[in-house]
């Protein structure tokens, strides 16, 4: 598959050194070994989808805060892009086809929604917060990336969703994933979700086959929550 990528041919592009240190030092070491999503990774600029100022930040293993100054706010809020290697073994994960169509709940910044388009036929990716929309929808729109639609709805709501999906991307965590947002999957559709609270999160996929949900929880991370979803219920003494 040719991937019409945002890169420049120049040879003395500042940050291509960035990129292939962090998919060799972070992506590559992380259990990634599928070629095209190696590829991909180290191609599309990540440094044109974080805020202004911190481009040189968009290489390192930590959660990047997009919005405010105080980055521990940013986070708490979920308002930050999750560190290279998990977006990576995401992508990986997902095994995403060129026919699929993927809905993704939290854009962020727009950089996961990037990489999906390139794989996959059609991204809407779902955002809460207003600001976010507009940054990731520029972004996108300078990276000529067509075949992504940001939408600002609250994804949690999942009777605000139309349709059904190839593949649900969930790209923050949750304590569970509603139901109803599974009821969105079309057969042989895959959700992926970071599920549970810290210090441990289980990364879970759900694949719908022949009308039932198999699971499989193949790797553990901590990442932001995502608002809106329902937290775990409080025991009363």
């Amino acid at each position: 598959m040719s991937l019409p990528l945002n890169m420049s041919p120049s040879t003395d592009d500042k940050y291509r050194a960035a990129r292939y240190n962090m998919v060799e030092q972070q992506v590559r070491p992380w259990s990634l070994g599928d070629q095209q999503v190696l590829e991909l990774i180290g191609t599309l600029r990540r440094e044109e989808f974080v805020p202004d100022g911190l481009q040189d930040m968009a290489f390192m293993d930590i959660q990047l805060p997009l919005l405010g100054d105080d980055g521990e706010v940013a986070i708490a809020n979920g308002h930050c892009m999750l560190p290279p290697r998990v977006e990576a073994r995401v992508l990986q994960d997902l095994k995403l086809q060129p026919h699929e169509n993927v809905l993704e709940i939290g854009t962020g910044s727009g950089y996961m929604a990037a990489l999906m388009s390139r794989l996959a036929k059609q991204v809407t990716s779902l955002e809460i917060e207003p600001a976010l929309v507009e940054l990731a929808r520029a972004n996108l729109h300078r990276a000529q990336i067509k075949n992504v639609d940001v939408v600002l709805e609250d994804g949690s709501n999942a009777q605000a969703i139309g349709g059904s999906y190839d593949v649900i991307v969930l790209s923050g965590s949750v304590y569970e994933v509603p139901p109803a947002l599974l009821d969105k999957l079309k057969e042989g559709g895959r959700l992926i979700a970071f599920v549970g609270s810290e210090p441990m999160m289980r990364t879970t996929v759900y694949t719908r086959t022949q009308g039932k949900l198999t699971i499989s929880q193949p790797w553990d991370t901590v990442v932001a929550r995502l608002k809106g979803f329902a937290e775990a219920p409080r025991f009363k003494f």
